[in-house]
């Protein structure tokens, strides 16, 4: 579904307006227009026959023919020119006495009668005599009037043909301006929640969309007191179980001292695996619930390559896993990354307790920096399937079901960094291998 713009939409809706109003006043401009040119052409009209009426007749009277012929007006120092504005001299009955060197011979078809009158072509008046002996009728061309009319409306409209780009292009920067607010105001909330839970604020914003601004700050605010709790409760938690189960573990161990029946030895050693396997899983629960309660939000950029070593150097020297890790810093002094310092720590444990386990024991774990924003992990062992990569993302989903793990660390780990704004990505044969399984930390 595609969703409508308001900058589109005002910018079309400004736009059409404009032109819509444009044209309304150039039609009603022209409406005025063509009734004042009628009056001014009428009123030219009649203005030039009642002055040419005196001096055709005196024209009329000074020859010495016996007005039997018409006689034309003609001046041979005159330039050759068209004539918009024509006139005969009639007598009583019609006859033409005088007409300019363009009237036509035929009289004009507009009764001996003072006033105007039209043809199929002209636009005629004719005034006549107090005796109403002789009567000029002065012509005009319709065509003549309808080209100064339609020139005239020309102009009003033909400026819509650059009014048009230009005014769109004046409303889309008026309201794109008008919309930088909405888009900062966008924006800040778009980088909200990656890691980035502070208050927008609303200082710059206008009246209109502040509220928005304070009612997003009121939420970022309630989720930032429910991570904090939540976090405080996972703390709480992960504090009270540890207690009494490293409690439980140390008493049967000890107990274990004191019994010196085969039998009873085995069972005890039992108990102790299945608690040492309960702390595990407890421990592995407590990170999966400090990792949906947000535990890796931070909102500044720190370094991790401390927390790195540190890791590598705890997993590497416990139990039976000594040199089995191999960390290349690739040259790096920093890794630098908005995550918090604690949460990353788990999730690289994680991934390196996954490849110590579901790796060939006889084959160290590579850790490396590649980048200045990723952490390879990789260990040999078999090809993963394509279709078990993405299932093993998922919780208590076990990679080989042959080895013991809880299925929560790949989990643990992925919540982690999609928390954050980054992700983990999972190559099976790992890279330049044949075999392995990689794990690629991206960071933001």
């Amino acid at each position: 579904m595609v969703r409508s713009s308001i900058s589109r939409r005002l910018i079309l809706a400004l736009t059409g307006s404009i032109v819509v109003m444009w044209l309304s006043a150039a039609a009603f401009a022209s409406l005025i227009m063509y009734h004042s040119l009628n009056e001014a052409f009428d009123s030219a009209i009649q203005e030039t026959a009642q002055r040419l009426l005196r001096l055709a007749i005196h024209d009329i009277y000074d020859r010495e023919d016996d007005h039997k012929e018409p006689h034309e007006v003609f001046g041979a120092d005159v330039a050759e020119h068209d004539e918009y504005l024509t006139y005969q001299l009639r007598d009583v009955r019609g006859r033409v006495l005088l007409r300019s060197h363009d009237a036509p011979i035929k009289p004009y078809p507009a009764p001996l009668k003072t006033g105007f009158a039209q043809s199929e072509t002209h636009r005629i008046y004719t005034e006549g005599t107090i005796s109403d002996t002789m009567f000029i009728q002065v012509a005009e061309p319709l065509s003549h009037r309808q080209q100064a009319i339609t020139r005239s409306a020309l102009a009003l409209f033909a400026p819509l043909v650059l009014l048009l780009p230009l005014s769109a292009f004046a409303v889309a920067w008026i309201v794109r301006q008008g919309m930088r607010p909405v888009y900062e105001l966008q924006y800040a909330i778009s980088q909200r929640g990656k890691g980035n839970l502070s208050p927008i604020g609303n200082e710059r914003l206008p009246e209109e969309i502040a509220p928005i601004a304070n009612a997003v700050d009121r939420l970022l605010e309630r989720i930032r007191a429910t991570l904090d709790a939540e976090r405080a409760f996972a703390a709480n938690s992960a504090h009270e179980l540890r207690t009494p189960l490293a409690s439980v573990l140390a008493q049967v161990q000890r107990l274990a001292t004191y019994i010196e029946e085969e039998g009873s030895k085995e069972r005890i050693a039992l108990i102790e695996s299945d608690v040492k396997r309960l702390r595990d899983l407890t421990e592995k629960l407590l990170q999966l619930s400090r990792a949906d309660a947000g535990v890796a939000l931070s909102y500044e950029t720190v370094d991790l390559l401390p927390a790195l070593r540190l890791v590598v150097d705890e997993l590497a020297r416990s139990g039976q896993r000594e040199n089995r890790i191999l960390l290349d810093e690739g040259g790096h002094e920093k890794l630098l990354a908005r995550i918090d310092v604690d949460a990353f720590a788990i999730a690289l444990r994680n991934l390196l307790e996954n490849a110590l386990i579901h790796g060939n024991e006889n084959e160290p774990v590579r850790v490396f920096l590649k980048g200045s924003k990723t952490v390879h992990v990789v260990n040999s062992g078999p090809v993963v399937p394509k279709e078990k990569m993405e299932k093993i993302r998922r919780r208590f989903v076990r990679g080989n079901g042959n080895k013991k793990g809880s299925g929560l660390g790949l989990a643990i780990a992925d919540t982690i960094m999609r928390q954050v704004g980054g992700h983990i990505e999972l190559i099976s044969p790992a890279s330049d291998r044949d075999d392995g399984f990689e794990a690629v930390v991206h960071l933001i």
